[in-house]
């Protein structure tokens, strides 16, 4: 009887451990719980703004003449048409500012880009062969509706010395006094008919830059100016990809007789006394005597938007 109650007992505890699963199972293996993958980085859009210069819908360049500028109208030709650009960025259509990585070469670095639209030929003579009609760059992938820029170089560029400076600083035809900087824009005219031509004055010149400035950095010193005579430009509706922006110097020009020149020096060079200066600066939109711009630019009368 012992027999049979131990062997029901051992039968017993065997059927109980194979339902458990016996002493030497393991544990079962838990599955992890996928990551979600992150999705991939949109690449960088590229960027191309091009620019072009005409005088209303006429095509302005070297050796070509204007048909009509200033006031009273009259006849002239393209001697200089040069700038440089700063803070460029893109708009999307809530307004929301996108800056523009600008490619570097020799025309860019990762702040200015200088915009040459003479070719050293004709009546530009006097410039280089050399040309360059836009501002490259990346900014995120996306729709973008508007553009903004500032015709000017940031004072920590502004004031270098352009013989020991890199591209595109190192141009010494956009070189003003030492203590000025650079001329932000330079923009020429001249008589179409030359020396034996109608104009008192043979050339009207309009040349932007940063005015009564203190301070030597050859010696260490900081550089500052009282007029700082950067152009702010927005362009609220602008597609790169469609749309070319136009340096119109018909608009520009348009209430100045480009013939005479009342006094100073010849056209406009950012004199607060220049009596050509204030009619330039009111179509730049910048405030002759503050220096400063009028609204960030809005309404200003030097660039446009046309299809390409």
């Amino acid at each position: 009887m012992m027999k049979k109650t131990t062997l029901a007992v051992s039968l017993g505890l065997i059927a109980l451990l194979s339902a458990c699963g016996g002493a030497g199972d393991t544990a079962p293996v838990a599955t992890p719980t996928p990551v979600p993958t992150a999705a991939p980085t949109p690449a960088p859009q590229a960027v191309n703004i091009q620019f072009v210069a005409k005088a209303g819908t006429e095509a302005v360049k070297c050796g070509t003449p204007i048909t009509s500028l200033g006031n009273p109208s009259t006849a002239a030709q393209l001697q200089d048409l040069r700038l440089y650009l700063s803070n460029v960025v893109l708009l999307t259509a809530d307004n929301r500012e996108v800056p523009l990585k600008l490619a570097s070469n020799e025309w860019q670095n990762s702040e200015v880009a200088l915009i040459d639209l003479e070719d050293g030929t004709g009546s530009c003579s006097g410039g280089t062969s050399a040309t360059n009609a836009k501002v490259s760059g990346e900014v995120p992938a996306g729709s973008y509706t508007g553009l903004k820029m500032t015709v000017g170089v940031p004072s920590s560029l502004n004031h270098t010395d352009y013989a020991t400076a890199s591209a595109p600083m190192n141009v010494q035809a956009m070189a003003w006094s030492w203590q000025s900087g650079r001329k932000f824009a330079k923009i020429e005219v001249t008589d179409p008919q030359g020396v034996a031509g109608s104009w008192t004055a043979k050339t009207f010149m309009v040349h932007l830059g940063s005015t009564g400035c203190t301070g030597n950095p050859a010696t260490g010193a900081t550089t500052t100016c009282t007029s700082s005579n950067r152009m702010d430009v927005k362009l609220s509706s602008f597609n790169p990809a469609t749309q070319n922006v136009v340096i119109d110097l018909q608009t520009l020009l348009a209430t100045s007789n480009v013939m005479i020149n009342g006094g100073g020096a010849p056209g406009c060079m950012s004199g607060k006394t220049d009596p050509e200066c204030p009619a330039i600066f009111s179509a730049l939109k910048i405030d002759l005597n503050a220096g400063t711009s009028i609204n960030g630019g809005d309404g200003q009368q030097l660039f446009r938007v046309e299809a390409k």
